[in-house]
């Protein structure tokens, strides 16, 4: 395929008109092509050369080879060079060759455009006949040849970097800005393009746009644009990225990966390690190495990542040679780096993480003589310069190796493995591996260690979910799943497993709820080891609590996963009271139960004696098993009891003697000299349910408990009720008004008539003994009695007035002034009862005189 040629210069008057114009043209091109190549080929010489050069200094004006994109898509690969004077003796001339590249069509070979810079191809006026010759071939020029590339490169070592990462950029449109390359001569801006084209992907390296010359830059459309110092300056224009080789190189280092490993390919002249053409970093950094090229650690970290994809895929000569490069080289020329950053750049993990990463991935897939170099300074890095820890067997190293490591590593893996400002169940766990693969004993570090890891698992440092991590110790945390690497480390590891259990197993004896929440449902195999019985219980304490039955049951449950008896054991039993109660305490009845079944002597070694006794004192005051269980409290621990415990136990079990009708005396004064002489107040539901139980006495009526078919309490002695009414006691008379307000009181006044007498007469009996007294009997004389009264049939009310008849003179009278309609009746009624109580008959305590008149008695 002939290519069509266009030629350009000013030339004397022809068909085609005067001055500037195309002198030759093939065959076929169309005017549109023309009038775009136009604005192509321009070319303006520089302002600081001869203005009328003779024929020798014209050889030194700069040539200006292009290969521009064109509107069709194709190419228009020129070349502008400068002639002096035109026919007419005008300076100011110049001469175009250009060659039209239709959409997808390449030179002949396929050879790049850059190639064709100063081929003898390249005409300098128009062919004589006006026709163009044909082109088969470009032949290239000795200046674009290997050894004068390489000795390019070397002379701008500093340099290649920053352009191939700008190269790079634009290549891949995530910049689009024009490079500026400015030199002395426009052939040093050809060798630069050369050089591009060799590190970019072939393909790329085509579609390439350049000139190697324009005096205007700014208004130049290719992608990399060569300039002479005295050109148009655009370093203030933010549309380029401008390379002055004519002025003193940057300082700062290059971050981008491949564009510094590009440069140390060609500064170390081997360009043929481009020859793959795919531009891709990890190959290109891998061929780097095994070529024996040193590069920066972020360029040996690409070529470990890339490896360790292609490890069982590339020859064993050549990995071998890779390992021996990557575990001899240093990688120290940083040039300042402190982050690695990717092709494109983004930070990358560092050389460490990638050296261990390919380490793992080798260990047991080659030779061991392969890999063990590697694995080496892995170890070496992991231990010395807190590297990534790889996970490697057994027979990564050869036996010289690891001697050699154990002898140089074990100080500062004992060291760190003992660390306390790192998580003990990250880097010191794997490093615990490590001194397991280089046989360094670290027995005396485990039980210190092994604190550590249980301390962060039930403190909630150590977490198989990323960013949960809380290092609240509540079981509102939620349970925890226990990183793989630590049940790894459990189950190979018997001596740290051992002491691991046993800092749990205290943690759990310590804390039973809140190491429960943390390693409940955890995974930990504590079916491994014998004993640690708190820690069985925390660890297998969810799947009990989620069982059926009671909460005796779950007791018994919790108990039995300890493997060991609370008689052999009895702290167990303190373990698992707080796994089944960990926010509150067990009922009267369940407390009671657990004394009684497990005997005093365990609930004394055990600690729990405590809590039976805080389960009595903090049940609410209708609890029936609460009396009895404060019995059994005072006769189990008869001298072991605090003074604050002992007699609100006393009241407690009064109230059950008070409750069953036993035969005692004095209750109001014995149940004040108990509270009183208490060493602390005594809790508001003990004091509640010993009020309850002495208005019940008083008022004759039985326990909430108690069967409603219960027979009849009988009357309290008149002793007890004027002991109430005296010591004017607010707890007390506000629990027998409270207890009179209820409705077993209301429940026998209405059906009972004989017990609305005995009321009557308790509640009109001495009157002004104690104001406290006085506006409680009057408060239920009004509230309580009158209303029961006034709703009595007639054959009740004649009962209630017939026991009042019989029990004395004017109790009666006064009952009939009490129950009288309208203010007469009210009147009586406060005035009902005054009189002597040394006048009252014995037939029936409580009896009253009724007022005489003038309502004196």
């Amino acid at each position: 395929m002939s290519l069509a040629q266009l030629h350009y210069t000013s030339a004397p008057p022809g068909p085609d008109g005067s001055g500037f114009r195309f002198t030759a043209v093939s065959p076929g091109v169309p005017p549109t092509l023309l009038r775009e190549a136009e604005q192509l080929i321009g070319y303006e010489p520089p302002r600081d050369l001869p203005a009328r050069p003779d024929a020798e200094q014209l050889k030194g004006f700069p040539k200006a080879f292009s290969c521009s994109e064109l509107t069709d898509g194709g190419r228009l690969l020129s070349r502008s060079v400068y002639t002096g004077a035109d026919y007419s003796g005008r300076w100011g001339n110049f001469h175009a060759h250009a060659l039209h590249l239709p959409p997808g069509v390449r030179l002949p070979d396929g050879a790049l455009p850059i190639t064709a810079w100063e081929s003898p191809r390249w005409a300098d006026a128009t062919p004589p006949d006006g026709r163009p010759e044909p082109v088969d071939r470009f032949e290239p020029s000795g200046l674009l040849r290997r050894d004068g590339l390489v000795a390019f490169a070397r002379s701008r070592a500093d340099r290649l970097a920053a352009f191939f990462a700008d190269l790079r950029a634009l290549s891949e449109e995530t910049d689009t800005r024009q490079i500026v390359v400015v030199e002395h001569d426009s052939a040093d801006v050809a060798q630069w393009i050369a050089l591009a084209c060799t590190v970019l992907p072939r393909e790329k390296a085509h579609r390439l746009t350049f000139t190697t010359y324009t005096r205007r830059p700014q208004q130049a459309r290719q992608q990399i644009v060569g300039a002479l110092p005295s050109s148009e300056p655009v370093g203030h224009d933010h549309r380029f990225r401008v390379h002055d080789c004519t002025a003193r190189a940057g300082a700062e280092p290059v971050a981008d990966t491949w564009a510094e490993v590009c440069a140390r390919v060609w500064a170390a002249g081997r360009p043929e390690l481009f020859r793959d053409g795919s531009g891709d970093l990890g190959p290109l950094a891998v061929a780097a190495l095994v070529d024996g090229i040193e590069l920066r650690p972020d360029g040996r970290a690409a070529a470990a990542r890339w490896a360790t994809d292609h490890a069982l895929t590339l020859p064993e000569e050549k990995l071998t040679a890779l390992v021996a490069a990557l575990a001899g080289g240093s990688g120290a020329d940083t040039r300042g780096q402190n982050t690695r950053y990717s092709p494109t750049g983004t930070p990358l993990d560092d050389e460490p993480a990638a050296l261990a990463a390919l380490a793992a991935r080798l260990d047991g897939q080659v030779p061991t003589a392969v890999s063990a170099p590697l694995s080496a300074r892995v170890l070496a890095s992991a231990v010395l310069d807190r590297g990534p820890v790889p996970t490697l067997g057994a027979g990564s190293l050869t036996p010289a190796l690891r001697a050699e490591l154990a002898r140089d590593l074990a100080p500062a893996l004992l060291q760190s493995i003992a660390d306390p400002t790192e998580p003990a169940a990250g880097r010191p766990l794997a490093l615990l591996r490590v001194a397991d693969l280089l046989d360094v004993d670290c027995t005396q570090a485990l039980p210190e260690f092994a604190g550590r890891i249980a301390r962060d698992l039930v403190s909630g440092r150590v977490t198989d979910r990323a960013g949960d991590e809380s290092p609240d110790d509540s079981r509102t945390g939620g349970d925890l799943s226990c990183p793989p690497a630590l049940l790894d480390a459990v189950h190979g590891h018997p001596a740290l497993r051992t002491a691991l259990f046993a800092a749990l197993n205290a943690l759990a004896a310590a804390n039973p709820p809140g190491v429960a929440g943390r390693l409940a449902g955890s995974g930990l195999p504590v079916s491994l080891a014998p004993g640690f019985p708190h820690l069985r219980m925390c660890v297998q304490a969810d799947a009990v609590r989620r069982s059926a039955g009671d909460q005796l049951r779950r007791f018994h449950d919790v108990l039995r996963t300890a493997g060991v008896s609370p008689h052999a054991e009895p702290a167990v039993l303190h373990t698992a009271f707080h796994l089944v109660w960990p926010d509150g305490l067990p009922t009267g009845e369940e407390a009671s139960l657990l004394l009684n079944e497990l005997g005093s002597d365990a609930h004394r070694l055990a600690g729990t004696r405590d809590l039976l006794v805080a389960a009595a004192l903090a049940a609410p005051a209708d609890d029936p098993a609460v009396p009895a269980l404060a019995a059994d409290l005072l006769r189990c621990f008869t001298t072991e009891l605090r003074a604050g415990h002992r007699a609100p136990l006393l009241l407690l079990e009064y109230a059950g003697l008070l409750d069953t009708d036993q035969d005692v005396e004095g209750w109001v004064e014995h149940v004040r000299n108990l509270r009183d002489g208490a060493a602390e107040p005594a809790p508001e539901p003990v004091t509640q349910r010993v009020y309850d139980a002495v208005a019940r006495r008083l008022l004759a009526v039985a326990a909430p408990a108690s069967e409603s078919y219960a027979p009849p309490r009988p009357t309290a002695p008149e002793s007890e009720l004027y002991a109430l009414a005296r010591s004017g006691d607010q707890g007390l008379l506000a629990a027998y008004e409270r207890v009179a307000r209820g409705d077993r009181v209301g429940d026998r006044l209405r059906t009972v008539p004989s017990y609305v007498a005995v009321c009557f007469g308790d509640w009109s009996t001495y009157p002004q003994t104690h104001p406290a007294w006085e506006a409680t009997r009057t408060a239920l004389l009004a509230k309580v009695l009158r209303p029961v009264v006034r709703g009595l049939p007639a054959e009740d009310q004649s009962a209630v007035e017939e026991v009042l008849r019989r029990t004395g003179r004017g109790r009666l009278d006064a009952y009939r002034a009490w129950n009288r309609p309208g203010a007469l009746g009210r009147l009586a009624g406060r005035l009902t009862g005054r009189g002597r109580r040394d006048e009252r008959q014995a037939t029936w305590y409580g009896d009253v005189e009724p007022p005489g008149e003038g309502g004196s008695g």
